[in-house]
C-alpha cells in the first residue's frame, strides 16, 4: 500500500519531537520501525490500539507471531461497542491483557467542548468528529503504554488515510521515544495480507472469531460526538448513501412536524447548561449536554453532511457525517460570538479557527503551532457568555433569541425609529471617503472597463 515519503514522515515527527524535548529537559530518540526491519534481543511489550475487529484481531495474532507481549488498548469515547466480548476475544486470540479506558468525559470536555468554543470547522463543513477523538485515544494509549513499560504501540491505520498520521504524531508528541509498528505500512506484513479474504483466511486458520464474512458496503467510524462513513459504495462520489447507512439522524422528511426548542447557556464560549423549554428538563453535565442534542438534533435530521475533502496525505475523499449535537452546538456558540465580539476581533478568531481546523484534522493537536493559536482563540472568548434559544425542526438548526450581558448590541443606536447618539448625517462623510477608490478606479479604466464586465464574449458562452 502507498505509505508517507519518509522525508516527509520523519520532519513531521523531527518537529514534535524536538519541541516535546525542549519542554521536558530530555533527549529524544527518533523511531520509524515502520520503514525497516525489527531486531529484537528479548520479547518486548506492545500496546495495541485494538478495536474488536478483523483488522487488529488478525494484527494482534501477528504481533504474537513475531515474539512480542502484546496488551490490547481500548477507548470507551462513546462508540457503541461490546467491550466484554472484544476483552475476552482478544484474551482468546492471546492478549497477555486488556485494557478497556473510559474517556467519554475527557473527551467531551478536553476536546469536543474546545472545538466549539475555538468554532472548529475543516474545510467550512467538517466538525472534526474523527479528527478529535484521535489526540484523545492517543493520550489513553501512551499513559497505558507508560504504565505497562511498552516499548512498541501498534495500530491498525492504513497507509493511505489521517488516522496513521494523527496517531502517531500525537504519539510522538506526547513521549517522543515511543517505537511504532504500523503493519499496514510494512512490507512483509502487506506482501502477506492483500487484502480482506487473506485476513479471513488467517483468521480461520488461527481460530481467530469472526462475527461475518460479508464485507460491509461502507466503513464505520462512531464516537459520543458523531458518525462517520466512508469507503466501499461510498467511493463513488456520484452515487447518493442510502438511507439505511444513517444510524444518529432520521430524514428530515420523517422529523416531528413540532419544533425541538432549546435554550443553550455559554459561559467564556463553552457550553455550561442546556434546558428543553416545553419540559423544563435541565442539563448541565457535558456527556448528558451532547446526548440530549444528538438525540433531539437526530429526531429533527440535523447534521448531516455528504461531502469530499482534502486529506492531509494529497489524496481527496469522499465522508458521510452525523453530527447533530454539535452542529446544534455550533449554531448557537457561533450567533452568540457574532452578538458579544467586535467585528474585527471576530474576523482574526475566524481565520485562527480556520487555521486551527487543519491543525487538528492533520494530527497536530499537541504541536507548538496548536497550542499557540488555542491559547490566541481562547482570549476571544473571554466575554463570550450568554443564553441562546435555538429551534431544531426538519433538518436545520435556527436561533430564535439571545441574550448576554456582554453583548455590543446597542438597540438605541442599531433602531431606525430614533437618532440616538448615532447622527446619520456623518454618514455622508463616510461614504464620500470610501468612494474616493471607487471613483479613481473608474477615472483610470473608465467605461471600458464596465462594458467589458457586462458583456459576455463567444468563449465565455461556451464555458457556461
Amino acid at each position: 500500500l502507498p505509505q508517507l515519503p519518509l522525508s516527509c514522515r520523519l520532519d513531521q515527527i523531527n518537529r514534535v519531537n524536538e519541541h516535546q524535548r525542549l519542554i521536558n529537559g530530555r533527549s529524544s530518540i527518533l523511531y520509524a520501525p515502520s520503514h525497516r526491519k525489527f531486531t529484537k534481543m528479548s520479547k518486548e511489550k506492545v500496546l495495541l490500539a485494538y478495536s474488536g475487529g478483523l483488522d487488529t484481531s488478525c494484527i494482534l495474532k501477528w504481533l504474537l507471531e513475531q515474539d512480542y507481549e502484546v496488551i490490547c488498548f481500548m477507548a470507551d469515547v462513546g462508540q457503541t461497542e461490546d467491550f466484554a466480548a472484544a476483552r475476552e476475544k482478544a484474551l482468546k486470540i492471546g492478549a497477555a491483557d486488556v485494557v478497556v479506558k473510559d474517556m467519554k468525559d475527557f473527551f467531551v470536555e478536553k476536546f469536543v467542548w474546545p472545538a466549539v468554543q475555538m468554532g472548529l470547522i475543516y474545510e467550512d463543513r467538517y466538525l472534526l468528529g474523527t479528527s478529535l477523538a484521535r489526540p484523545c485515544i492517543s493520550k489513553g494509549l501512551m499513559d497505558v503504554a507508560v504504565q505497562r513499560g511498552c516499548s512498541y504501540i501498534s495500530h491498525g491505520a492504513t497507509g493511505k488515510g489521517n488516522d496513521q498520521i494523527r496517531f502517531e504524531l500525537s504519539c510522538y508528541a506526547l513521549s517522543p521515544t515511543i517505537r511504532v509498528i504500523a503493519p499496514w505500512r510494512m512490507e512483509t506484513f502487506c506482501q502477506r495480507f492483500q487484502g480482506r479474504s487473506d485476513l479471513l483466511e488467517y483468521a480461520k486458520r488461527s481460530n481467530i472469531p469472526v462475527s461475518a464474512t460479508t464485507k460491509a458496503p461502507w466503513s464505520m467510524d462512531a464516537n459520543i460526538m458523531h458518525i462517520s462513513y466512508e469507503s466501499g459504495i461510498l467511493e463513488d462520489p456520484s452515487v447518493a448513501a442510502p438511507e439505511e447507512l444513517y444510524q444518529l439522524t432520521q430524514s428530515p422528511t420523517r422529523a416531528p412536524d413540532t419544533p425541538t426548542v432549546a435554550e443553550i447557556v455559554f459561559k467564556a464560549g463553552l457550553p455550561v447548561r442546556v434546558t428543553e423549554l416545553v419540559s423544563g428538563r435541565t442539563m448541565e453535565r457535558p456527556v448528558d449536554i451532547l446526548a440530549f442534542l444528538n438525540k433531539a438534533g437526530g429526531e429533527h435530521g440535523v447534521g448531516r453532511i455528504d461531502i469530499v475533502e482534502n486529506r492531509y496525505i494529497g489524496l481527496k475523499s469522499r465522508g458521510v457525517y452525523e453530527t447533530p449535537g454539535v452542529t446544534v452546538l455550533h449554531c448557537a456558540h457561533r450567533d452568540l460570538e457574532i452578538y458579544c465580539l467586535d467585528r474585527e476581533v471576530l474576523r482574526v478568531k475566524k481565520y485562527l479557527a480556520d487555521r486551527m481546523a487543519d491543525y487538528v484534522y492533520n494530527g497536530y493537536w499537541y504541536a507548538p503551532e496548536a497550542e499557540y493559536v488555542r491559547k490566541c482563540i481562547l482570549e476571544s472568548q473571554k466575554h463570550v457568555s450568554g443564553k441562546v434559544v435555538v429551534e431544531m425542526f426538519k433538518g436545520h438548526v435556527m436561533v430564535t433569541s439571545r441574550e448576554s450581558m456582554h453583548s455590543l448590541y446597542n438597540q438605541e443606536l442599531a433602531s431606525m425609529e430614533v437618532h440616538g447618539n448615532f447622527s446619520p448625517y456623518s454618514s455622508t462623510g463616510f461614504i464620500e471617503i470610501n468612494a474616493v477608490r471607487l471613483r479613481e478606479h473608474h477615472r483610470v479604466f473608465g467605461t471600458a472597463n464596465m462594458t467589458k464586465h457586462f458583456s459576455r464574449t463567444e468563449s465565455d458562452m461556451k464555458l457556461i
